[in-house]
């Protein structure tokens, strides 16, 4: 590797020719990073106290280190989006000389429009390809050459390339004719020029060490870059053109980045069965290439790999499903926000596609996961579990059982990850405040379509109070509530028996009830099933109210089904009991209240962190081993080994995760222990005890929930 500090001008006008690889990103500053660039070039153009000013490096690959006087286009590998930029500005500049006089045309040394233009953006000698100094990849190529040449751009062209040409026209019109500063501050612009050796450097690690300024890399970057940088032109080309460019295009070209990143997160958590943290995915990626290349597996089988599950994740996230009936259910889930589903409805559309899963099975799959998200927010269980709960799912799957095994496990669910039944779910119901509720829009929705061929558009209709919002009730409503008005409206007023949809909202505002129901357009009119009854009741009071919560909630156990099985199917997929270890408090002397040896005092504190540890949750359930005890959820989450004169506890977590703010815990990770995990403290006294408590709920909050980032 070869770097040295060079003019930006004197760089590009001895370079005869830079290519973006076809792997490389395509263009894509905004108008936030060229407005710095432009400030950036007119404060150092303005001062003459400011010799340079630095703006990156550009990174290139040549097969043998690099010399400005070899003729062979030079790979970039970092930099294109500021020699993207600068071309840009150096060619709306080309473009504001021409229409100057010939006296004004040159306003420093070298800046004339014919040597600004020979010098820094084309070839003048040479023909084809080999003319520009600058070859983009895809569709900014063509626009980028439709503007230094004058043409008009292509029918797809690059919406970065041609606005950010706009906008440094525009703003070379704002300096109303003097442009030495800007002349000056382009003259003053330095990059550091770094040629690598194929033979020599590693292209790909010095991509990701790079910290240049301009846009981040995404997870998308670096992987493209990762898999096609360090292979053979026609092989990069076959690849990119036959499956990453149609991923990009299916993603849509200015949220692929972003909507790579949630794809190959989902990706690696079906492949590998872990969930990647939101800022790990690319080393997460690495990893299984790795492993995948172990296996046998070549580079073309990877990629095809990911293209074939991108088709599953446009069709599950970007709506771009042709089956009518699995589109409807996609969107449904999509509006409760269930991204933590998709490596599961991964690996159900993969069997799908693959004549293993039927579509009606699949169907109920969907509406069942459905119901599962939206009851548990109806009931408010706290959401921190769904992550993993769908990411280990496949792990029970029967395949031969497929949608059965499926409705065993969801109905076998404890604790945080219950799936509430009928009677918690319509109690619930009834209660919660819905009008405050994220996915207010879809649960009225899909009450409202529930068993319609023929759906109405809720969107066109608004949430209604039958009861007003307004704090100020008119005395006529007030008798209708009755005396304790108050308290009516403070518990119903955005409950499910008090809310509905209307196109009048405006017109019936603080009306009263009957008011409501008798005029044009009322709900004695209304042809919504929502609405229904309301046109044959004589007032509205908590009666009414909630009466029909008590309707609602019916139809909303059809529309959100929990499965059924019966029992002795539901049995079979019991998880069987482990056998007890027939040890009991009594095999630990240290725990044993009357000992004369060794006093009260741990007995006392054991008695007392038991129950508070069993406070914790229903499922959780203790076990007296041969050398400690064992407090479990889904597995161990702290175990207690006793001592004379304290309780050591092992707490089943990371240490780089525990929040220790006084750092009381010790990192076990590699030594011997009885217990599990990797975070061990001390419990020596009552007063210790909320803090270690703290320290506990982590652990078994974690197990509950999920050890990744959301």
């Amino acid at each position: 590797m070869e770097a040295n500090a060079a003019k930006f001008l004197d760089f590009i006008r001895k370079s005869p020719q830079f290519v973006i690889p076809i792997y490389q990103r395509s263009y894509s500053w905004s108008e936030c990073e060229c407005r710095q660039l432009w400030d950036d070039i007119i404060r150092t153009g303005s001062n003459d106290d400011i010799s340079a000013h630095f703006v990156g490096s550009i990174v290139y690959i040549e097969k043998g280190p690099y010399h400005v006087t070899s003729q062979l286009p030079m790979l970039v590998i970092d930099g294109q989006q500021r020699l993207t930029t600068l071309s840009l500005l150096i060619a709306a500049l080309v473009k504001k000389l021409e229409k100057l006089s010939e006296e004004n045309r040159e306003p420093v040394d070298g800046f004339s429009p014919r040597k600004l233009s020979n010098y820094y953006l084309v070839n003048p000698e040479e023909e084809g390809e080999r003319y520009y100094k600058l070859i983009l990849s895809q569709t900014d190529r063509d626009s980028l050459i439709a503007i230094i040449t004058n043409n008009e751009p292509p029918k797809d062209y690059s919406l970065r390339v041609t606005e950010n040409f706009k906008l440094f026209v525009s703003w070379i019109e704002g300096c109303k004719g003097d442009l030495t500063e800007l002349c000056k501050g382009i003259a003053k612009l330095m990059v550091v020029d770094i040629s690598l050796s194929r033979d020599h450097d590693n292209p790909q690690l010095i991509f990701e060490s790079m910290n240049s300024t301009g846009r981040e890399l995404t997870q998308a970057d670096l992987i493209r870059n990762y898999i096609l940088m360090g292979l053979e032109p026609e092989l990069q080309t076959q690849l990119y053109e036959n499956y990453w460019r149609p991923m990009e295009l299916d993603f849509g070209q200015d949220a692929y980045g972003s909507h790579f990143d949630s794809f190959m997160r989902h990706y690696l958590t079906v492949k590998t069965g872990a969930i990647p943290k939101l800022n790990a995915v690319y080393e997460a990626f690495k990893a299984h290439a790795r492993s995948q290349k172990m296996a046998g597996g070549g580079v073309e089988d990877l990629v095809s790999d990911i293209r074939t599950f991108s088709r599953y994740f446009c069709s599950i996230a970007l709506r771009s499903e042709t089956d009518y009936e699995l589109k409807a259910a996609f969107q449904d889930l999509r509006e409760l926000k269930v991204d933590v589903s998709y490596p599961f409805l991964l690996e159900l559309y993969c069997d799908y596609a693959e004549n293993i899963l039927s579509k009606q099975d699949l169907l109920e799959i969907i509406r069942i996961i459905e119901a599962y998200v939206f009851r548990r927010a109806i009931c408010n269980i706290p959401t921190n579990s769904l992550n993993k709960t769908f990411a280990t799912f496949t792990k029970v799957l029967k395949k031969d059982r497929y949608l059965e095994s499926i409705q065993a496990h969801l109905l076998l669910l404890p604790s945080y990850r219950r799936f509430p039944d009928n009677e918690e779910f319509k109690r619930e119901l009834k209660v919660r405040d819905l009008y405050h509720l994220r996915s207010r829009s879809y649960c009225f929705r899909r009450l409202e379509n529930y068993d319609r061929k023929e759906s109405v558009k809720v969107a066109e209709y608004t949430i209604e109070h039958i009861l007003p919002q307004n704090e100020n009730l008119s005395d006529t409503w007030k008798e209708s509530l009755g005396s304790e008005w108050e308290r009516i409206r403070d518990t119903s007023l955005h409950t499910l028996g008090n809310l509905t949809l209307t196109g009048y909202n405006s017109e019936y505002s603080d009306k009263h009830f009957r008011q409501k129901r008798d005029m044009p357009g009322g709900f004695k009119e209304s042809p919504l099933r929502l609405n229904q009854g309301l046109g044959q009741l004589e007032d509205w009071n908590e009666e009414t109210i909630k009466t029909r919560a008590e309707r609602l909630s019916k139809t909303a156990i059809s529309v959100w089904q929990i499965p059924f099985l019966d029992p002795d199917t539901l049995q079979a997929y019991r998880p069987k009991a482990e056998a007890k270890t027939g040890y009991t408090i009594s095999d630990h002397p240290y725990l044993c209240s009357g000992n004369e040896k060794y006093g009260d005092k741990v007995p006392q504190i054991f008695e007392e962190f038991r129950q508070q540890v069993m406070a914790l949750d229903l499922v959780i359930t203790e076990e007296f081993l041969k050398l400690y005890v064992a407090y479990k959820a889904e597995t161990n989450f702290v175990d207690v080994v006793p001592q004379a004169k304290r309780l050591r506890l092992s707490l089943n977590m990371p240490f780089a995760e525990i929040d220790d703010p006084h750092e009381k815990c010790k990192d076990v990770s590699g030594l011997g222990r009885w217990g599990n995990g990797d975070v061990e403290i001390s419990l020596s006294s009552l007063e210790e005890l909320p803090y270690i408590m703290s320290l506990v709920r982590q652990s078994f909050e974690r197990q509950m929930g999920d050890g990744s980032e959301q």
